[in-house]
């Protein structure tokens, strides 16, 4: 990987974790560290340490708290995007206001999800955000159903087969290749063979690239990507 605060340990997404409450900031650490494939790097209490932390724990995404103090999290948040404009942020708000929503995305947010999230959801805003993609929490509607955009179509010009389908799922989930070996019964070898596959047939550059493409297509009725049966996934935007 090029950027230039590229996790040290390869295919494992580093997080910096930014909250105020010492019970969030240990609940966000048990749902990052759970998560496979990821890692927290680092609880910073306080927004002055941000930057600094950024600097020295050298992470791949941070989680931001943005609560009350929105005006000084967003003000941090801009000064990450424009010193660290690798680091990909996803906030973890209270309010459902589509304006503040915007205001986040445009300070540089590219995952906004609800404090009662899901760490599935979590999993997939940093995947996507690391990706380049700017995802919403499905809870929120920031715009009438009838002026949505319509998801990009996923349709593989060669199909997924029935058990490529399955590693996608478990992908999805942010599995290892080790953990969907066990859970579909296949050699962790097989897996490796149908992993490449579906980012040949995808189109995809990696694994956090797949998924993002199918984060993107939900939605969409045209999508005959074979992934969709899995949980609700955030909007994007």
């Amino acid at each position: 990987m090029s950027a230039p605060l590229a996790s040290a340990t390869r295919g494992v997404t580093r997080v910096l974790l930014l909250a105020d409450a010492p019970v969030l900031r240990r609940g966000l650490v048990s749902m990052v560290n759970e998560t496979a494939g990821m890692q927290s790097v680092g609880t910073p209490g306080e927004l002055r340490r941000a930057l600094t932390l950024v600097e020295t724990a050298r992470p791949d995404a941070v989680v931001v708290e943005m609560g009350a103090g929105r005006a000084a999290t967003l003000n941090v948040v801009r000064d990450l995007r424009r010193r660290f404009p690798r680091v990909a942020v996803v906030a973890l708000a209270t309010s459902e206001d589509p304006a503040v929503v915007n205001e986040a995305v445009a300070a540089g947010v590219r995952g906004y999800l609800m404090l009662n999230t899901s760490p599935t959801l979590l999993g997939w805003a940093i995947l996507a955000a690391r990706a380049g993609r700017t995802v919403v929490d499905p809870q929120i509607r920031r715009v009438e159903p009838a002026a949505a955009p319509a998801g990009k179509p996923l349709t593989p010009e060669v199909p997924l087969t029935r058990r490529e389908q399955d590693v996608l799922d478990e992908l999805l989930q942010g599995q290892s290749n080790r953990q969907i070996g066990r859970n579909l019964f296949i050699s962790e070898d097989t897996v490796k063979s149908h992993v490449k596959a579906i980012l040949r047939k995808l189109g995809a550059r990696d694994r956090a690239h797949a998924v993002s493409l199918v984060l993107s297509s939900r939605g969409s009725a045209s999508c005959t990507c074979g992934a969709h049966a899995a949980a609700p996934a955030p909007a994007e935007v």
